[in-house]
């Protein structure tokens, strides 16, 4: 009987509690958290320092804007062209990655208040012979996707005579560059004066002919204040000197001079081979970790899908070997990064619900590596004698049971290599989901590069760590094969 009494009183001394602590929770719930997506590779605007913190004049302004306006920012760095399509997708709330305003942005985003004055440039290599834009006729240019400065110099090809090559990062397009591959690329002049002033071997080559604004880019369809709070953010930082001093922080003046003098000390860091690996060691294994995360992750819903698909094309039934065969069609035959893209901003952009990008990831490896899993299950299961399920049958075992006892345990021997091949095309194929910004290994080392610019050296050590890596499951692989052989 006491009981019943019980639960009133804990009822009462439940409300008591949450109320006391009512009045110091208001604030907090007040403040609204928005995403806002960046670029990687974009020094001084955006880019990782060496304890792998996004810093640079965007993230500095947005974050100054968001203590102005009274709310939380969370800044994913997802590449230029991903961060776009993401808030096409309404993956995320806005979009602030040195992006011009254009009249095709403005028709597509709610575009803000400019903040910063830009132009596009074209450089070559420190040595170069070449003087101006006319220069160029016949040669080969390289421009960075998605950017005005890469529309800037479509639009001019006809008129000075050359052609264009297009790069998906700033690093790979100014590599391009020096290598010699191409003559000359184009870029936003601060961005181009930044790398030269830290160590990128390029000069530029003429002063800009058009002078443009960046904005900072959200959805059209909001129905809330944020774009209201961004303009009134832009405005206040300018107002107080706090946009002057973002701005000088990692410009000095404006001049290349003075852009050497304040990254001397980076200059001055160790750059050859294991001093760079030794600075980077912590960031390098944190992509990686990442990458087996993901691996482990996929290869576990892919072989469960796989294998269940793989089973539905060798049951005796004609519609569930469709399924199997039309499910293996289309997935094995859709490349992964359109996968990618779909599922990460197509499917959003059709639902309305967002994907985290892990999820997104983890999807898009389970679809198509399973589409193969389930392709060498059937072929397993094929290669085995059909002998002997007309042996298991003929001795009255049903079909489910003699594919249990007889078929699978002779077909798994068959299978076993090639579900450890596929575990290592798996670890492969996570660089692939870099596009839609998950930090596994690959996109590490472009984080890297955009502070460094030292691609050569970066990319070999992530080379070597994915060969290791490789090479410890290929051994793994042979170890199994010889321990089932025997």
């Amino acid at each position: 009987m006491k009981r019943p009494k019980l639960l009133p009183l804990l009822i009462l001394s439940l409300i008591a509690f949450f109320s006391a602590f009512a009045p110091q929770t208001t604030h907090a719930a007040q403040e609204k958290t928005y995403t806002f997506g960046t670029d990687v590779t974009y020094a001084p605007f955006e880019f990782a320092n060496k304890n792998n913190k996004y810093i640079g004049i965007d993230l500095d302004l947005i974050n100054a804007i968001a203590k102005k306006e009274g709310f939380k920012v969370v800044v994913k760095p997802l590449g230029f062209n991903a961060a776009v399509q993401a808030l096409e997708a309404k993956q995320i709330d806005g979009v602030i990655a040195g992006m011009t305003i254009t009249p095709e942005r403005k028709a597509k985003f709610q575009m803000s208040k400019p903040y910063y004055p830009t132009g596009p440039v074209a450089a070559v290599a420190k040595n170069s012979k070449l003087k101006s834009l006319k220069d160029l006729k016949g040669k080969r240019v390289a421009i960075k996707t998605g950017t005005a400065a890469a529309d800037y110099a479509n639009s001019i090809k006809k008129k000075y005579g050359f052609t264009t090559v297009t790069f998906d990062d700033s690093n790979n397009m100014y590599q391009d560059v020096a290598t010699g591959n191409s003559v000359a690329c184009f870029d936003d002049q601060p961005v181009l004066q930044y790398a030269i002033a830290t160590g990128e071997k390029l000069r530029i080559l003429n002063k800009p002919e058009t002078v443009k604004y960046y904005g900072i880019a959200t959805s059209k369809s909001r129905t809330d204040d944020l774009a209201a709070k961004i303009n009134a953010g832009i405005k206040a930082v300018k107002a107080d000197g706090t946009y002057d001093k973002i701005v000088a922080k990692y410009l000095g003046n404006g001049t290349v001079a003075s852009q050497e003098k304040k990254n001397a000390k980076v200059q001055e860091n160790d750059r050859s081979f294991f001093g760079l690996l030794k600075e980077n060691w912590g960031t390098l294994m944190s992509g990686l970790g990442q990458t087996l995360l993901v691996t482990l992750v996929a290869i576990v819903c892919a072989t469960l899908v796989g294998v269940l698909v793989g089973l539905l094309g060798v049951v005796p039934n004609k519609f569930a070997r469709g399924v199997s065969i039309t499910f293996i069609y289309i997935f094995r035959g859709l490349p992964l990064l359109v996968l990618a893209l779909f599922i990460y901003t197509g499917i959003p952009s059709l639902t309305g619900t967002k994907i985290p990008a892990f999820v997104a990831g983890i999807i898009t490896l389970t679809l198509n590596e399973g589409a193969y899993t389930a392709a060498f299950v059937k072929g397993g299961i094929g290669a085995v004698n059909v002998g002997q399920m007309e042996a298991a049958r003929s001795l009255g075992l049903p079909w489910g049971k003699a594919m249990r006892r007889v078929i699978l345990p002779q077909g798994i021997k068959i299978m076993v290599p090639s579900f450890i091949n596929q575990f290592i095309i798996t670890l492969k194929d996570t660089s692939i989901l870099s596009i839609i910004g998950i930090l596994e290994l690959t996109q590490t080392g472009k984080i890297i590069i955009a502070r460094n610019m030292e691609g050569f050296k970066i990319w070999t050590m992530v080379a070597l760590i994915y060969l290791v890596i490789i090479t410890v499951l290929t051994w793994l692989s042979k170890y199994v094969q010889k321990r089932m052989n025997a």
